[in-house]
């Protein structure tokens, strides 16, 4: 294996989480269980990445690189990309400001 990036060595290990295969069986799992509906929006997300309405395993509560809330099948809905990608989004950022991550 060859010398880390500067970017990997200041990457979070548990974002290699999202690399493995057994990640990948799980969201397969996620999608199967919600029928491919945006659990947020109700739309069926039959599209393949990157469209809108692809299908996105989204972790309800964040995990924060708790090994135990990443794979809890409990804490993941399949929401699609077009919502995890901007309302989503919105929510983490206004919950980082109030943490006082950005102050």
């Amino acid at each position: 294996m060859g010398p880390q990036t500067k970017q990997q060595r200041a990457e979070p290990a548990w974002r290699q989480w999202y690399k493995l295969a057994r990640w990948r069986r799980l969201k397969d799992q996620i999608h199967l269980r919600d029928g491919y509906v945006c659990q947020r929006t109700g739309v069926l997300c039959d599209g393949v990445y990157p469209a809108d309405n692809s299908p996105v395993a989204d972790h309800v509560k964040p995990h924060r690189g708790d090994a135990a809330l990443f794979w809890d099948p409990a804490n993941i809905h399949t929401v699609s990309k077009a919502y995890h990608d901007a309302e989503k989004q919105k929510l983490e950022q206004t919950s980082l400001h109030q943490r006082g991550v950005w102050d």
